[in-house]
């Protein structure tokens, strides 16, 4: 079933630096709970059995809404308080197969 037009289906992968994964899952806990502000939803967060990584699926109205999330200023300031600790992320826009 193809994704509703317009909506924005991403899949980030976030790998925690070594020695800051507590960090790095309190800094994705802060991230998520922004994405209400932006028209964002997530659909399903994974954690790793190894502990350094998470993967979120992630929903957004439309581009400009995830653009908006992009460029939250709390969501910069969170990063920049993490510094070299902050996660890697990789994100996959997909849709439904």
């Amino acid at each position: 079933m193809p994704d509703v037009a317009g909506v924005l289906t991403l899949v980030a992968i976030a790998e925690f630096a070594a020695g800051a994964e507590a960090s790095g899952q309190r800094y994705e806990d802060a991230v998520v709970s922004l994405l209400g502000r932006h028209g964002g939803r997530l659909e399903r967060r994974l954690r790793g059995t190894d502990g350094q990584s998470e993967v979120h699926v992630i929903r957004f109205d439309d581009r400009a809404s995830y653009e908006s999330f992009l460029a939250d200023p709390d969501r910069a300031a969170l990063r920049t308080a993490l510094g070299e600790a902050a996660p890697t992320t990789r994100v996959i826009e997909v849709h439904e197969a």
